[in-house]
């Protein structure tokens, strides 16, 4: 749970340490599918945070700052950082889904993500079924990352 929810800057370390080669995502925003990975997010983050090794993980960090849960721009940094975050919604900024919405727009949430922008660094991706909902990475080689 906290290689799911920690800063992405930091999962070249756990990805190396828990051997993981594939990370699966389950994923909604684009066929309206409300029981996805991103809303079960929270009980994560709970059971994460309550671990010794997980201390450092507080629930809080992934509220905005009105106290909402959200994926749009009002999302909190720890939110959009996220490897939940990034692996849910990676190249999703592009995507139209419903007319007279912008690109982006999660069907579930009812929310056009605020982090539309970004690149993968540590995972490639491997699989995007055609409704979105199953996607699948590949932990990327340290060769890849550049690291020796």
């Amino acid at each position: 749970s906290s290689g799911i929810n920690a800063e992405w800057s930091l999962r070249p370390g756990i990805m190396k340490e828990l051997d993981v080669d594939y990370v699966l995502v389950i994923f909604g925003g684009m066929s309206g599918y409300s029981s996805d990975d991103i809303n079960k997010f929270l009980w994560m983050i709970r059971i994460g945070g309550s671990t010794p090794e997980g201390a450092h993980i507080k629930e809080g960090d992934y509220y905005s700052s009105s106290g909402e849960y959200k994926v749009d721009k009002d999302a909190s940094d720890a939110m959009h950082n996220s490897l939940m975050y990034k692996m849910c919604y990676y190249r999703f900024g592009e995507v139209m889904t419903e007319q007279g919405k912008p690109t982006g727009w999660d069907r579930v949430r009812n929310q056009e993500i605020g982090n539309k922008d970004f690149e993968l660094d540590v995972l490639e991706e491997a699989f995007t079924s055609e409704h979105w909902i199953v996607r699948i990475y590949k932990v990327k080689d340290l060769d890849n990352r550049g690291n020796k």
